[in-house]
């Protein structure tokens, strides 16, 4: 088995996996904090680090149907949230290639 790679982020308040401490995101790539997950509320971000995918699906959510990838940490396998793949609404499309973290699964560093 290969050796894990792991990024850190740099800035004042950080986004990590609850589980292992991993760094995740950035407060700074936060596009809306007015999102529901599974577990709860849920924040979509611009972007994310030291996650892995799961297989993309059609899911039906609150917004419509999208394509979506789950996305877990890259050094505990948890469940952190999704990735829009695509959205069919015309309105939503502005998620595509987005990722949801849900706040259940983070805890803050640096606030």
């Amino acid at each position: 088995m290969g050796r894990l790679f792991i990024e850190t982020l740099s800035g004042p308040k950080i986004f990590k996996c609850r589980c292992c401490k991993v760094d995740t995101a950035s407060h700074s790539e936060i596009v809306s904090k007015d999102f529901q997950g599974r577990y709860g509320r849920a924040y979509l971000f611009r972007n994310v680090v030291n996650i892995s995918l799961g297989p993309i699906e059609e899911r039906h959510l609150t917004s419509g149907l999208h394509i979506v990838n789950d996305i877990y940490c890259s050094s505990c396998q948890q469940i952190l949230g999704w990735k829009y793949e695509k959205a069919y609404e015309p309105s939503q499309k502005y998620k595509e290639g987005m990722y949801i973290l849900e706040k259940e699964r983070l805890m803050k560093e640096g606030w």
